[in-house]
């Protein structure tokens, strides 16, 4: 299997197919080029595993993963999620760091645009954070913007999540995203990508990688994506997998609105906190996530009723000021205040802020208050 997935121009569909014409994966090696010709393999596909080059890479990626820690999953692995088996074109093959098994447990995706604004960070990380702690498992792509913060979200709930990857399973992308591999491993996570290792960013390969994410999901949420962005074709993919689609409704004015608006037209389900995805689970879902998470959920039910600490006077002022769908400069914010607080105090009350998690400092001393 790992030697049709290093086979050049050999795409996922077409080996599925000779897959089912052979008794075993095995006896691909022992077929003649005519025979090989005859699975419907490009003439250089063919040639390529009749010269004996496709053993040979496979044998090589074979001795490169046994070093590094990586997994190899095929469509006949018994870890082979169920739910990507389902899709039209599932990979053959899967480069998969980290609990493997993760991969079968409910999951839903969680993509948007990688320019989003201070609002659209806010929400996808916090409806991941929300819904990773009531054992939903978190699934992105780890590019920038939404995807990021979708990871962030689930590990700010210090629970697995899993990155689908459009290069090598050994080539972070983007690099400053480091940290955050590494973090998803630490808890438990997985990394997964169906590309060799020393793939490198390829714009042909993240299109291809939308399906998985959408595949090995139950739904897909958008949070923000303008209308020529990529997520409208993992969008897409949901729909075609028949997978639910979810959408967060954003500024009618906003370009970063557009596909999530559209969609909520077209049909899907309207999002504004973890509890409009909740309910629109399966209930069998629901069953397995409540009984994962046990006695903790009882908890959590009852946290929001405890009453919120109570600000200083240069708190609440500097949290009036502040909007959570638009940041404010430092400066803005010191000129707005400055008939209100000393620049002293707005500085105190921003650090004290900022310490409780009501307020988050983005790049440029922008400002914005917590969801």
């Amino acid at each position: 299997m790992l030697a049709l997935a290093l086979t050049p121009n050999l795409g996922p569909k077409r080996i599925a197919d000779a897959m089912r014409e052979l008794h075993c994966p095995a006896q691909l090696f022992a077929l003649t080029l005519t025979e090989l010709e005859g699975l419907r393999f490009p003439a250089d596909a063919a040639q390529f595993i009749f010269d004996g080059k496709a053993r040979r890479a496979a044998e090589e990626e074979a001795a490169q993963f046994a070093k590094k820690d990586i997994k190899l999953i095929t469509l006949a692995s018994p870890e082979y999620p169920e739910r990507l088996k389902e899709i039209y074109d599932p990979p053959p093959v899967l480069w998969v760091r980290g609990d493997a098994i993760l991969l079968a447990r409910p999951s839903i995706a969680i993509v948007g645009t990688r320019h989003p604004s201070p609002y659209g960070m806010q929400v996808a990380e916090m409806l991941a954070r929300d819904l990773s702690a009531r054992r939903l498992v978190i699934v992105s792509g780890m590019a920038r913007g939404i995807d990021t913060c979708a990871h962030k979200g689930a590990l700010a709930a210090r629970m697995p999540n899993i990155a689908v990857w459009g290069t090598g399973i050994d080539v972070v992308y983007p690099k400053e995203n480091r940290k955050i591999a590494e973090e998803i491993l630490a808890v438990g996570g997985a990394i997964v990508s169906e590309v060799p290792m020393g793939t490198f960013p390829a714009p042909q390969n993240f299109p291809r990688r939308n399906r998985i994410i959408s595949g090995l999901s139950i739904g897909v949420l958008v949070v923000e994506a303008s209308e020529n962005s990529g997520t409208r074709v993992t969008a897409r993919c949901a729909a075609e997998q028949d997978r639910d689609l979810y959408a967060v409704p954003g500024n009618v004015t906003a370009k970063n609105s557009w596909t999530p608006n559209t969609l909520i037209k077209q049909g899907a389900k309207l999002v504004g906190s973890w509890e409009d995805v909740w309910e629109d689970l399966p209930s069998q879902v629901r069953l397995e996530l409540e009984e994962a998470a046990g006695a903790e959920s009882k908890v959590e039910s009852t946290a929001s009723l405890l009453p919120d600490p109570v600000l200083r006077t240069e708190e609440a002022i500097v949290m009036k000021a502040l909007r959570a769908d638009e940041s404010l400069q430092i400066d803005e914010l010191l000129e707005k205040l400055e008939t209100q607080l000393t620049s002293s105090e707005v500085f105190t009350a921003l650090f004290e802020l900022e310490m409780s998690g009501r307020v988050r400092c983005l790049p440029g001393k922008n400002y914005v208050r917590t969801l």
